[in-house]
């Protein structure tokens, strides 16, 4: 089996180790990723210049490709230009800190995924909750059940994304594994007013999720305890809303203006 593994994180960064020694024991694992944390930035992708890549050698575990750019990048060069033969299976992670409810927007860890899809490869992000993002949870005890989840997994079909976040295990073991859709409610977020040591204004974003009300999701479950599996598609239309549109008797563009 062709694996292909990347993150948001950073090529160097705990999570992805962890979960390549596993993977490692499944299939062949190409790793490409940022050369730096790229947390938060989506599904940008870098085509104003070019984007430099180095082969690098990650604390003498293995070797991987680098590439100064987004992890959507990362995942455009794989299939592009550095896989010969086709991908069976791409995973992104092991993120440090959820990504759940409307983070997934925000994260670079389920955008490499979901331009794995545009691809056709079938595609799984995992994360890990953590108290606080500044600090890293206990990658190896996440990345076996991240392992033991993707088993159960298998084959894992193309045409969309399997988010897996598991929860804060310094809480204890997971209480077990729920299969859940994203909570869409926005987050109960502010700014704190900083003044820097120049004496300008600057803002830093706070805040977390609200109470869940109504069916468990994966924002819910998670700070359950519970490992939260969400089938995420690659498409944003709303298939409801499209069809109430196209029952408009719509008028070419200017005709009122003609008459």
């Amino acid at each position: 089996m062709r694996i292909l593994l990347t993150n948001d994180d950073g090529i160097f960064s705990p999570g992805l180790a962890a979960i390549h020694r596993l993977l490692a024991g499944i299939g062949q694992v190409t790793v490409v990723a940022p050369d730096t944390s790229r947390s938060g930035s989506s599904h940008s992708i870098t085509f104003n210049r070019p984007v430099t890549c180095d082969t690098v050698n990650v604390d003498g575990r293995f070797k991987g490709f680098s590439v100064q750019g987004s992890p959507a990048d990362c995942v455009k060069l794989a299939c592009l230009q550095f896989h010969q033969e086709p991908i069976d299976l791409m995973v992104a992670g092991i993120n440090n800190g959820a990504n759940a409810g409307i983070n997934i927007h925000y994260s670079g860890t389920v955008a490499a995924a979901m331009e794995a899809s545009i691809f056709g490869i079938p595609a799984v992000a995992m994360s890990l909750a953590v108290e606080d993002s500044g600090q890293h949870g206990d990658f190896d005890r996440a990345a076996v059940y991240c392992m033991d989840v993707l088993e159960q997994l298998m084959p894992v079909p193309n045409g969309g994304v399997i988010n897996v976040n598991i929860p804060q295990l310094s809480r204890g073991a997971p209480r077990g594994v729920r299969v859940v859709p994203q909570c869409n409610r926005a987050f109960d977020e502010y700014y704190i007013a900083i003044k820097d040591e120049l004496g300008r204004d600057t803002f830093q974003l706070a805040g977390g999720p609200r109470p869940n009300e109504g069916p468990p999701t994966d924002i819910s479950s998670l700070l359950e305890g519970f490992i939260t599996v969400t089938a995420l598609g690659p498409g944003r239309t709303d298939h409801r809303r499209t069809e109430q549109l196209a029952r408009i008797k719509w008028r070419a563009t200017g005709d009122s203006n003609d008459k």
